[in-house]
């Protein structure tokens, strides 16, 4: 759970960085932060239950995720876009940039997960 704490500390602080270096842009920064952030929050919620109860059951939750976040994350892209009359660029860089960084942060937890439970 401080996992999810800390993803969204992240998150709001290089948000509030990035409105202030680049005015004008800040409903396409928070649109291209908020489904990134929902979805990092919640898998590392329930890999962090998953894994404490049954570790084996992990690989197949992960598979299942990576499904649905694939279909989840097109159709959000595709309807920010296509619905919104927001400027597309910085929502992609920023949705990129979240995409990337919160997935990078969700490797490094979960690394953190297994060295603590195994050691």
């Amino acid at each position: 759970m401080k996992s999810a704490v800390y993803l969204s500390t992240a998150c709001a602080l290089s948000f509030m960085v990035a409105t202030a270096a680049v005015p004008g842009v800040a409903a396409e920064l928070l649109l291209g932060m908020a489904a990134p952030l929902v979805v990092g929050v919640a898998t590392m919620v329930v890999v962090e239950r998953v894994y404490r109860r049954d570790p084996g059951k992990l690989t197949q939750l992960m598979i299942k995720a990576f499904g649905v976040k694939m279909v989840l994350f097109g159709a959000y892209v595709a309807a920010v876009i296509l619905l919104t009359t927001l400027n597309s660029t910085p929502f992609i860089l920023s949705f990129c940039a979240y995409f990337i960084g919160l997935h990078l942060t969700e490797a490094w937890m979960l690394r953190s997960l297994f060295i603590q439970v195994t050691s």
